[in-house]
């Protein structure tokens, strides 16, 4: 049943003129609507044709509401499965929804095609030219398309798996509506208008009013856009059409998308949550891979994110940092099942819960503001200042980080603290994402911009000095040879220990990538006592047990793409700046060192093993249990992007296909396509 339908708009203005689906000859309806030109909807020989109207039924939504005829939104269903007014929906000439209707009896491994074209125009002859003809025109042009955007470098399985994961980040754009002030104040002539809907999710967001075209995680599973996702989409779809992945950046900043007060909307279900400040990370990405492809930045692009980020820096500064003290709160900051307890609600009592993770976000924030006013003020002198303001701001949150006790001397290991005003501090010595998160604020100053930017170079060169003399915290700064600047939240013999616990294939690193939490707590949960309440944390490899946000909510052990993907950019960078003058043990134990660049490439490829065929023709992502069914021919190349995957063996788990954060596998095969043969599939585990 191909079907044709209008939006019910008219529900909600009964004086608005209704659009109308007609049939005007054998195989083809006229489509009307006065906001649009006429179409023209043309249907092969059918069984049937039906036509309804796009009308809710009261009857079956409220039961004690009568229907003001039979021709509902579900008349066709109730026709073909019950027979229940048929021969009314068959005499019926026009309505808002339409379908013919088409009955097969498909043997096994048999076909049928149905031809259908919607067109602007009428045509007496409108099958006459052949869908082949076509398909195969618009199929040669996909294949032009990516033979031109994928290294003809990779294997065949590389190529495959790149070009799926950006098909399915163009598939999963979406038309998004969603008015709050409208569904609050105004009814669509079934549900009234009620206190309940008045004070209920999202009120407080009266301003948003969303219209348009987004790209979703997953059209299926999660079928609305979120803030951090949409910021690992970006990056991914990038290289494909990096005009979108700058339009949807800049989209999420509009003054009809964030808030007055400048926070970004999260997700549909609680936009006013807390995600990791990861806009200014991206557009600085999406900047570097289009000026990587195309030989030159966008500087006006960095300069409107810049200007709306401003905005929502400063909320983060005033909301979030309620005790004026650079450290940062924000709950479960997307990493859902990361903590002891829910990290949205602070234990009954007398507690404040001062987070490792939304500190360091910030301080990743703040330099990546930096790195985006310099790359501006190297043409556009004006920016100079700003560049200066989200140095000092990286300073102080640097000092509130690694001097108010979140580091663990005995563990070598940042964690959250929970703190009882005016008593005792206690470090939730769980070891997770949350304390390497301190590892993805690093920058590295370039040569030209201390060169070219004097104003800059002196300003920050003062500040060093006078806190240096005056015994202030300075944050980890090394100089190298080249005048490269490093900045990092992290001092070197912190960042050493930090590595050491996640190349150590006995804590985090998985034969998939890196673990959201140790796999030391699968001997060790870790056991908090409050009182008489008592919370533990384990190691969840696969599917958690605790339903703190839900069963598919898990950050308990899986691996999870863009953790890894931060991970492995930010390592990249420690690596840039270090080159051979620092290696670490990889993996821990083992006696074999590596710079810090080449363990970046190893971690890649072990993320990038999760999805490339094994001598067996096995994928890791398949796992044992649907294994045999991806083995056979006709199914071998069909590759699913799982939310995350298995801590311990790399099968794929939570929706089966997000391709928008987890399609960041695309970018890591071009940054190790050089190690890549193409007379070898990557078997690295």
């Amino acid at each position: 049943m191909p079907t044709l339908w209008f939006y019910n708009r008219w529900c909600y203005n009964k004086s608005m003129p209704r659009p109308s689906i007609t049939k005007i000859e054998d195989n083809v309806v006229q489509v009307d609507h006065y906001k649009m030109d006429r179409y023209y909807f043309y249907y092969q020989k059918q069984d049937d044709e039906l036509f309804t109207e796009n009308e809710s039924n009261l009857e079956e939504i409220y039961h004690d509401r009568e229907n003001v005829s039979d021709f509902t939104k579900d008349a066709f269903h109730k026709a073909i499965i019950e027979k229940k007014n048929l021969d009314k929906l068959r005499d019926k000439k026009s309505g808002t929804k339409f379908s013919p209707v088409y009955s097969f009896r498909i043997p096994p491994g048999g076909k049928r095609t149905i031809y259908l074209r919607l067109a602007d125009q009428y045509h007496k002859e409108p099958f006459e030219k052949g869908f082949e003809y076509i398909f195969n025109i618009r199929k040669n042009e996909a294949d032009e398309f990516y033979n031109k955007i994928i290294s003809p470098k990779l294997s065949e399985d590389l190529r495959r798996i790149q070009r799926q994961a950006y098909a399915g980040l163009l598939w999963s754009k979406q038309y998004y509506h969603y008015d709050i002030e409208r569904w609050i104040s105004t009814s669509d002539g079934i549900a009234p208008i009620s206190e309940e809907r008045k004070k209920g999710r999202n009120h407080d967001w009266l301003h948003l009013k969303n219209q348009n075209i987004v790209m979703m995680p997953d059209k299926w599973e999660y079928p609305w856009y979120a803030a951090w996702d949409l910021a690992f989409q970006c990056i991914a779809v990038a290289k494909v059409d990096s005009d979108l992945a700058k339009n949807q950046l800049i989209l999420i900043m509009r003054e009809w998308y964030m808030k007055p007060d400048g926070q970004l909307p999260a997700y549909e279900w609680s936009f006013g949550d807390v995600n990791p400040p990861l806009q200014a990370w991206s557009a600085l990405e999406v900047y570097n891979i289009e000026k990587r492809n195309k030989g030159v930045g966008d500087i006006d692009f960095l300069k409107r994110v810049f200007q709306k980020l401003i905005i929502n820096f400063t909320w983060w500064i005033n909301r979030k940092d309620p005790n004026g003290n650079n450290i940062f709160e924000g709950g479960f900051l997307g990493l859902d099942n990361i903590g002891v307890f829910n990290r949205n609600h602070t234990p009954a009592g007398n507690f404040e819960l001062e987070q490792a993770d939304g500190t360091s976000w910030m301080g990743m924030y703040a330099l990546n503001m930096m790195d985006i006013a310099l790359e501006i003020a190297l043409s556009d002198r004006s920016f100079e200042d700003m560049g200066t303001k989200f140095f000092e701001h990286f300073v102080l949150i640097s000092e509130a980080l690694n001097e108010m006790g979140m580091w663990n001397a005995e563990d070598k290991f940042y964690y959250d603290t929970l703190a009882e005003k005016g008593g005792n501090t206690i470090h939730l010595r769980i070891q997770s994402i949350v304390g390497l998160t301190t590892m993805f604020a690093v920058s590295i100053i370039s040569r030209n911009a201390l060169k070219k930017l004097k104003d800059f170079n002196k300003r920050t060169l003062w500040f060093e000095n006078y806190r240096k003399k005056n015994g202030r915290f300075w944050p980890n700064e090394e100089r190298a040879e080249s005048e490269q600047v490093l900045l990092s939240l992290v001092p070197k013999e912190r960042l050493i220990s930090l590595l050491e616990r996640v190349l150590n294939e006995d804590e985090f690193l998985s034969t998939g990538g890196v673990r959201a939490l140790s796999k030391y707590h699968e001997k060790n949960p870790y056991t908090l006592n409050l009182g008489t309440d008592v919370y533990q944390i384990n190691y969840d490899p696969g599917d958690s047990i605790s339903d703190f946000f839900g069963g598919n909510s898990n950050w308990r052990g899986p691996v999870w793409i863009p953790i890894n993907y931060l991970l492995i950019k930010s390592i990249q960078k420690y690596g840039q700046f270090y080159g051979d003058s620092l290696k670490v043990e990889y993996p821990t134990g083992s006696g074999n060192y590596l710079t810090l660049s080449e363990v970046a490439d190893e971690l890649a490829l072990r993320v990038i093993s999760l999805f490339t065929l094994d001598g067996e023709d096995k994928r890791k992502s398949t796992g044992k249990t649907y294994s045999e069914f991806y083995q056979r021919p006709e199914n071998k190349d069909l590759i699913l992007f799982y939310e995350y995957f298995h801590g311990d063996n790399g099968r794929g788990l939570g929706a089966c296909h997000q391709t928008g954060w987890t399609a960041l596998v695309a970018e890591l095969i071009d940054q190790v396509k050089d190690k890549i043969t193409t007379t070898s599939e990557s078997t690295h585990s």
